[in-house]
């Protein structure tokens, strides 16, 4: 079983903003895969479903961010998960809008939410970095992630989390190299190959 926790701010407020490309990422994933309805458990809501062949537990903390690893900490310990059964969906401003990363385990990088799960749980879960932007200067980044994404962004996030969402039974089934490489083929696909011409045969 895995728990896949997106992060964001509960509220209609906080709906749109940068920070809340988790929960974002979420409704996404549960529509593609079919989730049961959400439903309040673990400080959180939460929606159940499959996705490949293994068990998932969708959960958005309604904690707010600062608080997020109270949730995770909850549903883990409820079902006796370890932290490498966790994937936490969340966004990350040192990555170019658009972009996403994987990694297990390492710093916060200023994310009170990431660094709340640190606290609860340990750094040694999985973590989806779906790229924001960066303001350009360090006082700016509170105002910038609690902005919602201007109308001219819907394109990409769009485009982003159905491919987040498309490829997730790679990241479910432990192939985060796999699942990178699906979602950056989903969002640039090649370029399809000229035809090969043929010879015309000879008179």
């Amino acid at each position: 079983m895995r728990i896949i926790a997106g992060l964001g701010n509960p509220g209609s407020r906080h709906a749109g903003n940068r920070h809340n490309i988790g929960f974002m990422a979420l409704d996404v994933l549960a529509s593609r895969w079919r989730f049961g309805p959400w439903r309040e458990k673990f400080l959180g809501l939460v929606a159940d479903g499959t996705i490949g062949d293994e068990k998932v537990l969708a959960l958005k903390p309604m904690t707010y961010m600062n608080e997020s690893g109270r949730s995770v900490a909850a549903a883990m310990r409820f079902y006796k998960l370890t932290p490498d059964d966790v994937i936490v969906v969340h966004d990350e401003i040192e990555l170019a809008a658009g972009k996403m990363r994987v990694k297990k385990g390492g710093g916060a990088a200023g994310n009170n939410g990431i660094r709340s799960i640190d606290a609860h749980i340990g750094p040694d879960y999985h973590r989806v970095r779906l790229g924001v932007g960066h303001p350009g200067v360090k006082h700016l980044v509170h105002d910038y992630v609690l902005q919602d994404f201007p109308k001219a962004d819907e394109p990409w996030v769009e485009k982003l989390l159905a491919a987040v969402a498309e490829a997730m039974p790679l990241m479910v089934a432990g192939d985060g190299n796999g699942f990178m490489n699906k979602v950056t083929l989903t969002i640039n696909p090649p370029p399809p190959r000229p035809a090969r011409e043929t010879a015309a045969p000879e008179r």
